[in-house]
Order: structure tokens, then sequence, then C-alpha cells
């Protein structure tokens, strides 16, 4: 009981973490102007004008298509779909054997993560009046972005040799493993995108990436107002059970030390 109560109180305080965190991004994008390429341009040769020439910094949010950088499109490693970017996780599953206290064998099944990566190559954003800016994923994950493998591979057990005749197990094949699950993301040239960062010309021309000291970075295929409302819903939830949780939680720790 008192180690339930242990595990509540901390996931109160997680979800604490998540609903601060989610109230400090919707109040970002509430903050945050929507601003035309061509208007970044002309604020960042202001800047210019005024000598400070590859400083310009300014947070807001930019919203086009997906664009391809100039040496060319992507492609996915599992699915070999052309893209922008890309993300792929690989998943074991498998049986963990364990004894209690009698010496009876007890099965868990539990995944584990063998492989992941997401690409890191920036690209770019056309605006709605046709100019582009860069984006500087820096191996951010979207929100939403479309998925394209999901599938379960069951584990393909090796034969072991032949002897006169006769099929003998293979004694180094890992028995636990059930299967491999793949999953794999992709944003696709033309796919409509919302970014919140920061724009940049350090490298010359603007860019739009993760901001160099306190900000939010969001790249998301979903709008605006979709964003604001799921965090909106998100947070009276966590603002509702968390108190709950808590407050169960404690009491399970004073019964159990009670009795």
């Amino acid at each position: 009981m008192v180690i339930f109560g242990v595990l509540l109180v901390v996931a109160a305080g997680v979800g604490f973490y998540f609903m601060r965190r989610t109230r400090d991004q919707l109040h970002a994008m509430i903050g945050a102007e929507t601003l035309p390429v061509d208007e970044l341009e002309r604020l960042r040769q202001i800047s210019d004008e005024l000598g400070a020439r590859g400083g310009f910094r300014k947070q807001c949010e930019v919203v086009g298509a997906a664009y391809p950088r100039p040496e060319g499109l992507l492609v996915s490693e599992f699915s070999k779909t052309e893209c922008v970017w890309h993300r792929h996780v690989v998943k074991r599953r498998f049986e963990e054997r364990r004894y209690d206290s009698n010496g009876r064998p007890n099965r868990t099944r539990k995944t584990e993560t063998v492989a992941e990566h997401t690409s890191w190559a920036g690209y770019a954003l056309r605006d709605d009046r046709g100019v582009l800016i860069g984006v500087d994923p820096n191996g951010t994950a979207p929100d939403k972005p479309e998925q394209v493998v999901s599938r379960f591979e069951p584990y393909q057990r090796q034969q072991g040799p032949t002897v006169f005749g006769f099929q003998l197990p293979n004694i180094f094949d890992d028995s636990s493993t059930i299967g491999y699950e793949y999953e794999e993301w992709v944003i696709r040239p033309g796919q409509r995108l919302y970014v919140l960062g920061e724009v940049h010309d350090r490298i010359g021309p603007l860019v739009i990436g993760k901001p160099e000291q306190d900000g939010h970075f969001v790249i998301s295929t979903r709008t605006e107002d979709q964003l604001r409302k799921s965090a909106r819903t998100q947070h009276r939830l966590l603002a509702v059970g968390i108190p709950l949780a808590a407050l169960a939680g404690i009491a399970l720790i004073v019964l159990g030390a009670i009795g």
C-alpha cells in the first residue's frame, strides 16, 4: 500500500511538470506572431543596417509547405519514401523468465528499443506568398508526422545442424525473442507545417530553429488552433488528475504507515 502511494505521489509530480510545460507552450503560441517570410527579411534588413549583420533573432511562428533542401530529398530507411524528414524505431518483444520464491517459473512479456534514428538534415518551408525559409530540426521530432510503417515480424528461429538425418536444436538461438516491431514516420514535400521557434541569420539565409536560450520549438503538421485546443484539453485534465493522484497517494502512505 505504501509503495503504491509513493508511486501515485511521484506520478503527480511528473504530471505537474508536464502541466507547466504544456501551459508555457500554450502561452508561447498565444504570444508569438505568425509572420510571412518577406516580413522577416525586412526586419533582418533593418538589423543589418543597424550593424548587426548575422545577429538577427526573432521568436515567431511560420506557416507553409515543406520544401526540400538544395541537396534534394531524403529517402526513409524502411519504406524508401522520398521526404524532407524521417524517423524510425525498432523494438524487440521478448519474454523474461523469472522464478518465484517457490521455484515456480513466471514469464513476463517486455519490449525494448534496439534501434532508432531521427534525421538531422535541414529542409525549407515555403510560405503562402511563395517565399522560402530554412528549417533546422536539430533532431527534434515533429508533432503528428505521417506514419508510413507499422508492422510486427515474428522472430524466425534458426534450425540447428542435421546429424545422421536428425535435426538438432540450435542451442545458440535466443528463445526469449518473440519478434520485432518496426515503425517509421516521414514528412513529405508539400506537407503543411506550423513552426514555432527562433528565426536567425547566423549562416546567412534566414533559418527557423530551436531558440538559442529560453523558448519553445515546435514543428507540427497540425494547425495552431488545433495545437492550442489540444494543449488546453491536456492542461485541464492534468489540473484535475494531479491533485487527485497526490491526495490518494498521501492517503495510502498514511494508511500503510498506520497499519
